[in-house]
C-alpha cells in the first residue's frame, strides 16, 4: 500500500501530525501497536489531569468545611478512566477522517521507503517516527519488588495507598505527590538534586517545594537511593543523603526519575538512521540524516512535552510540502499541575547569568493580586526576566500559572517588548494582571 506519508506512533506527535498532513491533501498510514493517544492520553498527562481536578475539589471542600472530606479513591479512579475512555474515542474517530488509515500492530522500517507491519508492507516517501517514551528505571537493589511502581502502574491503582514513596522531584513526581496527598496519602518524596523541578527558575522551584511542605508533604533531597526492601508487609526506601543514610517506609514506591525513548525495534540502526543517548538525532526540520525518515516528540529527545511533539510533526510537514512556518522551538512553554502549580518559558535567571546577557528582574507576589486574595492563592510569584525592553523568560508559580506563561509564550513568540505588554488591557479581576504589574 502506497501513500504520502507513514507514520508509526499514534500519540499526540502522530495523530495531530496525521491530521495536519491530511488537511493539507497528504494521504497518511498511522502505525500503532497500542492505544492511539499515547502516553499523553492513556497513562500520562490526561489522566493526572483527571486526578489533579478531583484533588483540588478535595481542597476546595477541606478550606470550606474544615477537615477533609471521605475520598472515595474507587470513585476517582472509575472517572479518570472514563475520561481517558472517551478521549480515546475521539482520536479513533479522528484517524477514521478521510485521507487517513490507521493500521494496528508493531512497525519495523524495511528501508526504500518501506514498512513492515506483521505480514504487510507499506510504502511512502516519507516515514516520520514518532513512537514517544517510557518510565525510566533506575539500577536500584530491590526496584523489581510488587508495590514498586511507574507511573503507569500507579494510574492504575484503585485503592488509595497510605503511606506513598515517591523517588524524584521532577514534573512527574510532584504532580503525583500533590494529588495523592490530596486524597489523604502520607507522601515523602526523595530527590538526588539540590531542589526539586531541576530545568525551573529557582525562585519559582523553591517556592513549589516550601509549599508542599507545608501541606505536610516530606521532602529528602540531595539523597541518593541505595535500596528498595520488604519490611513486613510494606516497603522500606534507603537512601544515602549528605553522608549520612537514611529510609523511609510506604505502602507503595514510585519510581518518577525520567523517561527514556522507545526507538528499539525499529529497525533504524540498519538503516544507518544516527542515535545519540538512545534518542533519535534529527535536525530543525525533524529530519534524521537519512533521507525521507523524520522523527518527532519524545523519541528524538529533544523537549519531552505533548505539545512540543504536537508542532514538531507541523514542522516535519511543512518540511515535506516546502512550506515555511513562525514555529519558535525556543520558546517552548511548560507547566507542573501540582498544587501550587508552576509554570515556565524561556530563559531563567541563572541561564542568563551561565551566558552573560544584562538582564533585569521583575518579581511581583500574588498577595497583589486582588483576584489571588479572593481565590485564597496569594502565595503564589511572578518572576520576568528581561532582556534590551523585551521579555526573555516567564517564571510562575501558584494559581493559573500555566495561563499566564501562555499568555507571555505567546508575546515573545511575537517578540513583544514590555512597554507594548503594559499597554494591552487585561480582565480584571483576574491572575492575568499580575503580568503588568
Amino acid at each position: 500500500m502506497k501513500t504520502d506519508i507513514i507514520i508509526i506512533g499514534a500519540g499526540p506527535g502522530g495523530y495531530h501530525t496525521a491530521a495536519y498532513a491530511a488537511s493539507h491533501g497528504l494521504s497518511v498510514t498511522i502505525i500503532e501497536k497500542e492505544y492511539v493517544g499515547g502516553t499523553c492520553l492513556n497513562c500520562g498527562c490526561i489522566p493526572t489531569k483527571a486526578l489533579c481536578h478531583d484533588a483540588e475539589a478535595v481542597e476546595a471542600a477541606t478550606r470550606v468545611c474544615g477537615a477533609r472530606p471521605a475520598v472515595d479513591f474507587a470513585k476517582i479512579s472509575e472517572r479518570k478512566r472514563d475520561v481517558v475512555m472517551k478521549l480515546r474515542q475521539d482520536v479513533e474517530t479522528l484517524m477514521a477522517q478521510p485521507g487517513i488509515t490507521l493500521v494496528r500492530g508493531a512497525a519495523v522500517l524495511q528501508g526504500g521507503g518501506t514498512v513492515a507491519v506483521g505480514g504487510e508492507e507499506y510504502v511512502a516517501d516519507n516515514i516520520i517516527v514518532a513512537t514517544g517514551s517510557r518510565p525510566k528505571m533506575l539500577p536500584i537493589k530491590g526496584i523489581g519488588l510488587p508495590g514498586v511502581m511507574t507511573s503507569t502502574e500507579l494510574l492504575d491503582v484503585n485503592e488509595l495507598p497510605k503511606r506513598l514513596c515517591i523517588v524524584g522531584a521532577g514534573v512527574i513526581g510532584l504532580e503525583f505527590a500533590s494529588v495523592f496527598s490530596s486524597f489523604g496519602s502520607e507522601v515523602t518524596v526523595v530527590e538526588f538534586m539540590k531542589e526539586c523541578l531541576p530545568p525551573y527558575d529557582p525562585d519559582i522551584s523553591r517556592r513549589v517545594r516550601k509549599a508542599m511542605e507545608k501541606r505536610g508533604i516530606n521532602f529528602v533531597m540531595q539523597a541518593s537511593v541505595s535500596e528498595i526492601s520488604h519490611d513486613g508487609d510494606a516497603l522500606c526506601v534507603s537512601y544515602d543523603c549528605k553522608r549520612k543514610t537514611g529510609q523511609t517506609v510506604a505502602d507503595a514506591v514510585l519510581v518518577a526519575t525520567g523517561r527514556a525513548a522507545n526507538a528499539e525495534g525499529l529497525g533504524l540502526e540498519a538503516l544507518g538512521v544516527a542515535m545519540e543517548r538512545g534518542c533519535i538525532v534529527v535536525d530543525d526540520n525533524m529530519q534524521t540524516n537519512v533521507g525521507g525518515i523524520y522523527a518527532v516528540g519524545d523519541v528524538n529527545g529533544r523537549c519531552m512535552l505533548a505539545h512540543a511533539a504536537i508542532m514538531q510533526g507541523m514542522r516535519c510537514v511543512n518540511h515535506i510540502l516546502g512550506r515555511t512556518d513562525d514555529i519558535r522551538f525556543d520558546i517552548m512553554p511548560s507547566a507542573v499541575f501540582s498544587n501550587p502549580e508552576a509554570a515556565a518559558v524561556g530563559l531563567t535567571e541563572t541561564q542568563c547569568k551561565e551566558a552573560g546577557f544584562e538582564y533585569t528582574v521583575r518579581k511581583t507576589p500574588y498577595r497583589a493580586n486582588g483576584r489571588a486574595v479572593a481565590d485564597e492563592a496569594d502565595g503564589g510569584l511572578l518572576k520576568l526576566i528581561v532582556s534590551d525592553g523585551c521579555l526573555i523568560g516567564c517564571h510562575a508559580c501558584g494559581l493559573h500559572a500555566a495561563d499566564i506563561v501562555q499568555e507571555a509564550c505567546a508575546l515573545m513568540s511575537l517578540d513583544c517588548t514590555v512597554d507594548r505588554l503594559h499597554d494591552i488591557t487585561h480582565i480584571h479581576p483576574t491572575i492575568a494582571e499580575l503580568l503588568v504589574g
